[in-house]
C-alpha cells in the first residue's frame, strides 16, 4: 500500500475499535477511490456492511478482498462467516479447511472460525480452535464460554462444568452461564439455587432478562423434588418470554391447516417418483416429532449402527422448500409458501436438500436428519425422496407438553412458553399426525417413547428391521456413541436408557390441570 492508503487504513482500524462506522466508511471510500484493487479497502468495506447487518453486501466485499489477496486469512474467515449466515455451509466448510492452519496466532479469528464450525454442525473441528484461542487469551470470557458449550456437545461434561464454574467465580451474575452449569448434573443440594436466587433479589432487571435464571432455578428445584417451587419458576420463565415475544399461535395452526389441505392423497400421487434423483447410495432417515419426545435418543440408537451416519438437526429441508417457493417473506414458513412449493418439481427439492448438506455426509449408506419439526414437511419428504425412511416419535401428551414448557429453546418454538399455546399447538399437531398416518401408511414408522425406554432392545430390533438394517450390539450400547450432540438432550444422551421421565407430569398435575382439560376436551387421551 502507498503511504496515503496506509494512513487511511490505520484511521479506519482505529475507528473499527471504537465502532465509529461512519469514519470507517469514509476511509474505505477514500481508499477505493485511490486504488480500486485495494484488498484492505474491500475488507474494511465488508466490516462496515457486517456492522450494518447487510449480509449480502458484506459477503460480496469479503469475496472481493480475498480474490485480490488470497493470503488474507482474516478475509477468508469473515467470508466463511457470511457463507454460514447465508446457509452456504458447504462453502464455509471448504474455506475454513483451507485457512484454519494459518490462524495459530490470531485468537479472535480462531474463536470466530470455531464458532462457524459450531454453527454448521462440525463440533469436532471447532474444539481445537476454541482451545487454541483460550490458550492465547485465557482471560476472554467469550472464548471460554464458547469452549465450554462446544465441550458439552462433544460429551466433555466435566471440562465444561469446570469452565463454567471458573467463569462464574469471575462474573457471578452471568445468567446464561448459571443456566448452562445447571444443565450438566443433577442438583443434590440447594447451594446453587440460593446463589441464583440472590442474584434475582439484588437485581432490578426486568423479567425477560432473567429467563435463563428462572429456568435454571426451576430445573434444580425439580432435581430436589421441590415440585411446587420448581413450577413457579418455570411459569415465571414462560411468562417472561411470552411478555416480549411477538407471536400468535394461530399463525402456526393456520400453517398446519394449509399443510393438511395441500398435501392430500391426490397431491401425493400426482407426480409419483418425481423426486427419485438423489444418489442411490445415500438414503435419508428423517426422525421427527415434537421436541422432547425422544428424537435425540432414537437418533443416538440408530446412528450407532455401522451403516448409518447423522447430520444432526438441520434446517436444510425447510430452507430449500422456502427457496423453491420463491415467496418473499420474513417468515421461515407460511401457508403461501406451502401452496406454491407444492406445485414445484420435487426433484429440485431433493437435489437442493442433498447439495446443502453434502459437506456433512460420510461414507455410510444412510444418514439421519433429526430436526423434530420436519414433521411439518413429511408430505414433501415422501414425494421428494421415495426411498427415504420416516420415523415419528410419540410420547404421552402431558409429558410432551410439560417437557417443552420447562425447556428454554432460545426463543424457538414460541408456542411452548405458555400452557394455552401448548394446548392449541398440540391439538393441531395431533391432527397433522393423524393426517400423515392416513396419507403415508407404513412409510411412517411410529415409535412410542414409553415403549422404547421400557424395552430398549426389543424396540430397537423392531425399528432397525423396519429401516432395513440388521441388529448390531452398538445400537443397544448407544451411550458409548461419541458422535457430537447439540440438542436440548446433549447431556442426557450420554446416559443409559431410563424411565425417570415417564409420567413426570403427574408431579405437577394440579398446575397442569388446565392443559389436561383442554386436551381432553379436544378428544386427546392424556393417560
Amino acid at each position: 500500500m502507498t503511504d496515503e492508503l496506509t494512513r487511511f487504513s490505520l484511521s479506519a482500524r482505529r475507528a473499527v475499535e471504537s465502532q465509529d462506522w461512519a469514519t470507517v466508511e469514509a476511509c474505505v471510500k477514500n481508499m477505493l477511490r485511490r486504488d480500486a484493487s485495494s484488498a484492505e479497502g474491500y475488507f474494511l468495506a465488508g466490516l462496515v456492511q457486517r456492522a450494518a447487518h447487510r449480509p449480502a453486501m458484506a459477503l460480496q466485499a469479503f469475496e472481493k478482498a480475498l480474490t485480490l489477496d488470497p493470503d488474507r486469512y482474516d478475509a477468508a474467515i469473515e467470508l466463511a462467516n457470511q457463507y454460514s449466515i447465508a446457509r452456504r455451509n458447504g462453502d464455509a466448510a471448504a474455506l475454513l479447511a483451507r485457512y484454519v492452519d494459518r490462524l495459530d496466532n490470531s485468537p479472535v479469528y480462531l474463536d470466530l472460525a470455531g464458532t462457524i464450525y459450531n454453527d454448521i454442525g462440525m463440533y469436532r473441528q471447532a474444539w481445537p480452535l476454541y482451545k487454541q484461542a483460550t490458550t492465547l487469551q485465557p482471560g476472554v470470557d467469550l472464548f471460554q464460554a464458547n469452549l465450554a458449550a462446544c465441550g458439552v456437545y462433544l460429551g466433555k461434561i466435566e471440562q465444561a462444568g469446570a469452565i463454567y464454574r471458573a467463569l462464574l467465580e469471575r462474573f457471578p451474575g452471568h445468567r446464561r452461564n448459571h443456566y448452562q452449569l445447571s444443565r450438566l448434573a443433577k442438583a443434590t443440594d440447594a447451594t446453587h439455587v440460593a446463589q441464583m436466587q440472590e442474584i434475582l433479589h439484588t437485581s432490578d432487571d426486568p423479567p425477560d432478562q432473567n429467563v435463563f435464571l428462572y429456568y435454571a432455578i426451576g430445573k434444580e428445584l425439580e432435581d430436589l423434588e421441590r415440585w411446587q417451587e420448581a413450577f413457579e419458576y418455570y411459569q415465571r420463565a414462560g411468562d417472561a418470554v411470552t411478555s416480549v415475544a411477538d407471536y400468535d399461535v394461530a399463525a402456526d395452526v393456520r400453517l398446519i391447516n394449509t399443510i393438511i389441505e395441500v398435501c392430500n392423497t391426490d397431491w401425493l400421487a400426482g407426480q409419483a417418483g418425481s423426486g427419485a434423483t438423489h444418489e442411490p447410495d445415500k438414503t435419508p432417515i428423517f426422525i421427527v416429532g415434537l421436541p422432547r419426545t425422544g428424537t435425540t435418543l432414537t437418533e443416538r440408537i440408530v446412528s450407532s449402527h455401522s451403516l448409518v451416519g447423522t447430520v444432526g438437526e438441520t434446517q436444510f429441508l425447510q430452507m430449500v422448500l422456502r427457496r423453491e417457493s420463491e415467496v418473499r417473506s420474513i417468515e421461515n414458513m407460511n401457508p403461501e409458501m406451502i401452496e406454491t412449493v407444492a406445485s414445484k418439481d420435487m426433484a429440485l427439492i431433493a437435489r437442493g436438500y442433498l447439495d446443502s448438506l453434502r459437506y456433512r455426509l460420510g461414507p455410510e449408506a444412510m444418514f439421519i436428519d433429526k430436526l423434530p419439526f420436519n414433521f411439518l414437511f413429511l408430505g414433501f419428504v415422501a414425494r421428494a425422496f421415495p426411498d427415504a425412511r420416516i420415523v415419528h416419535l410419540g410420547r404421552n401428551p402431558m409429558d410432551t407438553c410439560f417437557a417443552m414448557y420447562k425447556q428454554v429453546f432460545t426463543w424457538a418454538y414460541k408456542f411452548s412458553y405458555s400452557l394455552k399455546g401448548l394446548g392449541q399447538y398440540y391439538v393441531a399437531y395431533d391432527r397433522l399426525r393423524t393426517h400423515w398416518r392416513q396419507l403415508l401408511g407404513d412409510r411412517m414408522i411410529e415409535i412410542e417413547y414409553e415403549s422404547l425406554v421400557a424395552d430398549q432392545e426389543g424396540q430397537t430390533r423392531i425399528l432397525l428391521e423396519k429401516l432395513g438394517l440388521e441388529y448390531e450390539d452398538a445400537c443397544f450400547n448407544f451411550d458409548e456413541n461419541t458422535v457430537p450432540s447439540a440438542t436440548a438432550s446433549s447431556v442426557q444422551v450420554r446416559e443409559k436408557v431410563h424411565a425417570r421421565s415417564v409420567n413426570k407430569w403427574t408431579r405437577f398435575a394440579e398446575q397442569l390441570q388446565p392443559l389436561k382439560e383442554y386436551l381432553e376436551n379436544a378428544g386427546i387421551t392424556v393417560e
